[in-house]
């Protein structure tokens, strides 16, 4: 593994931009198959609601194998378990490339899933373990980055490919660039020796800390406030806004570039100041969406507060997710995975609840409405981590001075050390 020591200072180590090409192509799986669902839908012979299972079966996938495939995985070598993976996500856009049958693709999309969760679990703790405690935030936020990046980059390239050459296209460029990601991931990642000294008593124990499922839950709440508004966005600015269908992928452009400077933004303030970075963005979030409501009439205002939404929400991801590994000390696998759970726990309910509210009287409100709510809970559980991280000092006694706090960012800024 690569050390800190070996990286110029202020820089990371090359394979933490590796992985962040790995989360690139998952993160354009995951998201480019909402732009295709026409075409979809069409060549598979199946009404575009029952395609939309697509979608929901990734979450799914996501949600229940990312804490089973790092179990699973657990005492292979890291650079393994990663190229497995992504062997496995190229076999699988094969597969769904060549298939005819629906449900030939809905299950190749959960083995897709699969092997992104068991992608994303691992590589957050190698991407962590590589960057080191100073600069572990950044890391993830470079992982997450990758993901964001998918929203500017391969989802809106993807959509416009699948409406010229089909949506096979994509499927095909997946496959065979998630090939070449595994023979990058052999090379630049060193080889380990089984992981013999973390059990899965290890890893569970981990799972004991309040404060652990705190930031899971700010996790699967701030995601579940902003795809609860995103996923039915385009409605939002073809019907309301007035956004011609054909610039409504230049908006989500727009979203996906204020997703990138989120993660950047949360990786590299929330390292020193974590809770004031969550607590500051989750309260900006919330706003936006609530703002959302009485401005996105116009089609300026509502790209502006699309860009904020993405900015301001993803500022959170980085932080909660280092937060969690840091957490679980030396068990990190399993916390990794079940944060990638909790984001897709986020964005399954987030949907799940937005497209009742749009069915509702509130209708194109119904979306931000239900997004503002549940990024306003974000709150609860990171005041209740700043709150259990803030020392206890006792009162001066007389002839003796109060001591300063050691200079140790994580000890006084919301997150002791485990």
């Amino acid at each position: 593994m690569s050390s800190p020591s070996r990286t110029a200072p202020g820089k990371l180590p090359f394979v933490v931009w590796v992985l962040a090409a790995g989360t690139f192509l998952m993160g354009t799986t995951e998201f480019v198959v909402a732009g295709l669902l026409p075409a979809l839908s069409a060549d598979l012979e199946v009404g575009v609601s029952r395609a939309g299972l697509l979608i929901t079966a990734f979450a799914l996938g996501m949600i229940i194998g990312s804490p089973t495939m790092a179990m699973a995985t657990l005492r292979l070598p890291r650079r393994r378990t990663l190229v497995l993976a992504l062997v496995v996500f190229s076999l699988g856009h094969v597969v769904a490339a060549l298939s005819t049958s629906f449900t030939v693709v809905l299950v190749a999309r959960v083995v897709t899933a699969l092997a992104t969760g068991a992608f994303w679990s691992v590589g957050a703790v190698v991407a962590t373990t590589a960057a080191g405690p100073a600069a572990a935030t950044r890391a993830i936020g470079v992982m997450i980055g990758g993901l964001t990046l998918a929203n500017v980059v391969g989802v809106p390239v993807g959509s416009f490919a699948g409406q010229f050459v089909g949506w096979r296209g994509p499927f095909w460029a997946l496959a065979a660039l998630s090939a070449l990601a595994a023979t990058l991931i052999g090379r630049f990642i060193p080889a380990q020796g089984q992981q013999t000294t973390v059990s899965v008593r290890a890893e569970l124990s981990a799972l004991r800390q309040g404060r652990l499922w705190l930031a899971l839950s700010a996790a699967m709440l701030i995601m579940g406030g902003v795809l609860a508004t995103y996923s039915y966005i385009a409605p939002l600015l073809t019907d309301r806004a007035g956004v011609p269908e054909g610039v409504v992928p230049l908006v989500l452009v727009a979203f996906g570039a204020g997703a990138l400077g989120g993660t950047t933004t949360g990786g590299r303030l929330g390292g020193r100041h974590p809770m004031a970075t969550t607590i500051t963005a989750a309260a900006a979030t919330a706003l936006v969406l609530l703002l959302m409501i009485p401005l996105s009439g116009n089609p300026v205002t509502a790209t502006v507060l699309v860009f904020l939404m993405g900015l301001t929400g993803f500022t959170v991801n980085p932080v909660v997710t280092a937060l969690a590994v840091r957490f679980a000390g030396d068990a990190a696998t399993l916390t990794s995975a079940l944060t990638t759970s909790a984001f897709n726990t986020g964005i399954a309910a987030g949907s799940w609840f937005a497209g009742t509210a749009l069915d509702s009287a509130l209708g194109l409100t119904g979306p931000p409405l239900v997004g503002t709510v549940i990024a306003a809970l974000t709150l609860l559980p990171l005041i209740a981590l700043a709150v259990r991280a803030t020392p206890r000092r006792p009162g001066p006694r007389r002839g003796v001075p109060v001591p300063r706090a050691a200079n140790r960012p994580w000890s006084t800024t919301g997150a002791s050390a485990p």
